[in-house]
């Protein structure tokens, strides 16, 4: 089968970056898969899971949003976080989102800035439920 390269950069670090099967991503209107021969896109990442096949083993991780871009078989994802899916505690999640729920949205960008925390912590907890 035909690979593709997928590499996964966030600020910090490259997180990822190896030949695989194929990718799903989370992007914000749905998730996308994405085989080897693929046209060239660039698209907007939603907060969620990306999935990699590499063989019959798949990589998990949960990005944060950011963007992606297929070009020549390369896949590259540019979130601002990128963690393995494992690395998510239920707990911590679960807080995180009650906390997101809890700040305030007293005008337009706080509450811009709440939805998006909760989105992200809805997330993780889908993610670590599954886990």
């Amino acid at each position: 089968m035909a690979q593709l390269q997928l590499v996964i950069v966030t600020p910090e670090t490259t997180t990822f970056d190896q030949a695989v099967d194929s990718v799903v991503l989370p992007l914000i209107d749905g998730e996308a898969g994405v085989y080897a021969g693929h046209s060239a896109m660039i698209g907007r990442l939603g907060p969620g899971e990306l999935r990699a096949k590499v063989g019959s083993s798949t990589e998990r991780f949960y990005v944060d949003g950011g963007f992606v871009q297929i070009e020549n078989n390369v896949v590259t994802v540019l979130p601002g976080v990128s963690m393995p899916s494992a690395d998510i505690v239920l707990g911590d999640a679960k807080a995180a989102l009650e906390q997101a729920k809890a700040e305030s949205a007293g005008n337009a960008e706080l509450a811009e800035i709440k939805a998006k925390s909760i989105a992200q912590a809805r997330a993780q907890v889908r993610i670590a439920e599954k886990s």
